[in-house]
């Protein structure tokens, strides 16, 4: 067994740390972090994926796992240097290196004669070159680079490094890429070893396609709801042809986290500044966009004017099983919505510790039922699986205005409006028109029966009358 360097205890940098701890590699996972490099060495993981928290303690038991804040521990004796740092977005989009130049100057002194670095950050075409180019500047030992993009998915992260797709070497030496291959001899799936450069773009090129997939669909959404089509069931009926399958095709308020807008931004910026011109994927991040703005258009369409409108947001994690906000769809639907004049409260399974210092000025509830109370219009962000599973009458008891925008096409349109709740989704036909006034007696009042527009009424009571509600 080898022994391995990781350079970046994050997200990629602690899940594959772990994981290959779990191979059977000994792993000393390196962090400038003091804080972050504490909590692991305390036991606590610092951010929420699946399982992650119980393979690292088996690991640490197992004493194949480390943790440290010091160069000079963890590179001498490390045959395998994986850089997984941080490469945030910088102002017109192009990935910013400091991390990476900062780790490869830090280390190259250090390294033992024939060591491979292991470039796992995803950076820009041509970084293999920048680091080869940097170790040799620190250091006279024979070394390696290889380029070994990540592909694993927040929430379920450990299933995808168990069970890969695919892993992709960049080299100039095949000899290098095979010796990073073979730490993985246990796992069974297509091995593409190949140049640097392409392998740096593998990763960029992955990305941007599930981008514009899910941007493609949410463009059939749009018009589905003018045509009075359903985007579900068209969804349903492209993906049984083989050539495009059903992954990725699901319409919704727009794809966020840390790699889709990162990656496609940076891979606009790549291409422009070469010469290229980059429209297809100028225009997937616009339609991406778009998305959230369709949201508060159906508020207004439903409630008329939002202003000092209650509405609740049902999950504030980019994605489920993830208490990741980076880029996460629900913080810019809540600046949106705090500029139409709403009053918001929210609510995440897992993700509110993280949320308190990014929505100031939103109330966070303890419950899905607590963020509902009282709301004039509930929005479904994030589609954690206990969303599914809510008493819709109780909910619909609980509301002001029986309102409910699934931005993720998560519920039953039919058993929602069965309870009185009206129902709008994204691309499940014509959005209805205005069907709210403002409360009676002030903001404070609540609906009743009696109180409710005709047009409110009729379309919380009569369950699928609307056939063509958005």
């Amino acid at each position: 067994m080898s022994q391995i360097s990781v350079i970046g205890a994050g997200y990629v940098g602690l899940v594959t740390g772990a994981c290959l701890a779990e191979l059977g590699h000994h792993v000393c996972c390196l962090d400038i972090d003091a804080d972050k490099i504490a909590a692991l060495r305390a036991g606590r993981v610092p951010f929420y994926e699946p399982g992650l928290a119980e393979l690292v303690a088996a690991m640490r038991a197992d004493g194949r796992i480390r943790f440290t804040t010091s160069y000079a521990e963890a590179v001498p004796g490390a045959e395998f240097i994986f850089i997984a740092v941080n490469t945030p977005a910088g102002a017109e989009g192009q990935a910013d290196l400091m991390a990476v130049r900062s780790a490869v100057r830090a280390l190259a002194p250090l390294l033992r004669p024939g060591a491979v670095i292991v470039n796992k950050s995803t950076v820009p075409i041509g970084t293999g070159d920048l680091v080869t180019w940097l170790v040799a500047r620190h250091t006279r030992v024979p070394f390696s680079v290889v380029s070994h993009p990540e592909f694993l998915r927040e929430g379920s992260a450990l299933d995808d490094f168990r069970h890969p797709d695919r892993l992709v070497f960049g080299a100039r030496e095949r000899a290098a890429a095979e010796r990073v291959a073979a730490l993985y001899g246990q796992l069974s799936c297509p091995v593409i070893i190949t140049d640097i450069r392409t392998a740096e773009m593998i990763k960029y090129a992955s990305n941007a396609f599930l981008a514009t997939r899910i941007s493609f669909i949410n463009e059939i959404a749009a018009i589905c709801e003018r045509l009075g089509a359903d985007v579900t069931e068209v969804a349903r009926g492209m993906g049984y042809d083989r050539r495009i399958g059903h992954h990725f095709l699901q319409a919704g308020i727009g794809w966020g986290g840390s790699c889709f807008p990162k990656d496609v931004r940076a891979l606009i910026h790549m291409a422009a500044a070469s010469g290229s011109h980059p429209q297809l994927l100028r225009a997937v991040v616009e339609i991406n966009h778009d998305q959230r703005l369709r949201v508060v258009q159906k508020l207004q369409t439903l409630l008329g004017s939002l202003e000092e409108r209650v509405v609740a947001l049902w999950g504030l994690a980019f994605k489920p099983n993830t208490d990741d906000l980076r880029n996460a769809p629900a913080l810019e639907l809540a600046e949106l919505l705090r500029h139409e004049g709403c009053l918001l409260r929210a609510y995440d399974p897992v993700a509110m510790e993280r949320a308190r210092a990014l929505l100031p000025g939103v109330a966070l509830c303890g419950d899905a039922y607590e963020a509902a109370t009282g709301a004039d219009a509930v929005v479904l962000v994030t589609e954690w699986d206990e969303f599914r599973h809510l008493d819709l009458p109780r909910l619909r008891a609980l509301m002001r205005t029986p309102v409910l925008i699934d931005g993720r096409n998560a519920l039953d349109p039919a058993a929602v409006r069965a309870c009185g709740i009206v129902y709008a989704g994204v691309g499940r036909g014509h959005p209805p028109a205005q069907l709210a006034s403002a409360p009676p007696d002030g903001a404070a009042a609540a609906w009743d029966d009696a109180s409710l527009p005709d047009a409110l009424r009729t379309a919380a009571h009569v369950g699928g009358a609307l056939p063509h509600q958005g």
